[in-house]
């Protein structure tokens, strides 16, 4: 009795399951189309047979202990927002606390853990990168603050994700 679960991305693995189905795509998809080419990727990902992944490079014998396989539908921009503030452990309550354990009181406006998500989204990160792109906001006050005299508050807007992320190294990724 014991339950193997096996997880990945398995980037190209709809190309496969679209050669068996016959279904190619056709025509021109327009600049910032991503949500609607994300969502045939996860309809076509939902179509996945044993042969399918035998011809995505897995070997026989492993496809073969593994008699189920499901798919997930990528995270959206409200379920990404969850994660960041619901959880026990959210990625705001823990950089909350690393602040209060400075004496400093840390705030998120709205706007700025939409432009967190938003960033996520964009650059197709999902949940793993949220805390990169927190990092890559919070970075400098996190060494900076706790130096500074009568300092015991940031709040963190839009225009200041805005203005630290912009100067990162992510910001000069290119998004295909």
């Amino acid at each position: 009795n014991i339950l193997f679960i096996c997880g990945g991305a398995f980037v190209g693995l709809e190309k496969v399951v679209e050669r068996r189905m016959g279904k190619k795509s056709m025509g021109f998809v327009q600049p910032g189309d991503n949500n609607s080419r994300d969502q045939r990727t996860a309809d076509m990902m939902k179509e996945v047979e044993p042969d399918d992944l035998v011809k995505f490079g897995m070997i026989p014998e492993f496809i073969g202990r593994i008699p189920v396989v499901a798919t997930l539908d990528p995270l959206d921009e409200e379920a990404l927002t969850n994660i960041l503030t619901q959880p026990k452990n959210a990625l705001v309550k823990q950089y909350k606390k690393l602040f209060e354990m400075e004496s400093i009181e840390l705030e998120f406006k709205e706007g700025a853990l939409d432009f967190i998500v938003e960033k996520a989204v964009e650059y197709k990160l999902g949940a793993r990168g949220l805390r990169s792109i927190m990092e890559a906001i919070i970075n400098d006050a996190m060494f900076e603050l706790p130096s500074e005299k009568n300092r015991d508050r940031l709040v963190i807007n839009r225009a200041y994700a805005e203005e630290k992320f912009g100067k990162s190294h992510y910001s000069k990724l290119k998004v295909a």
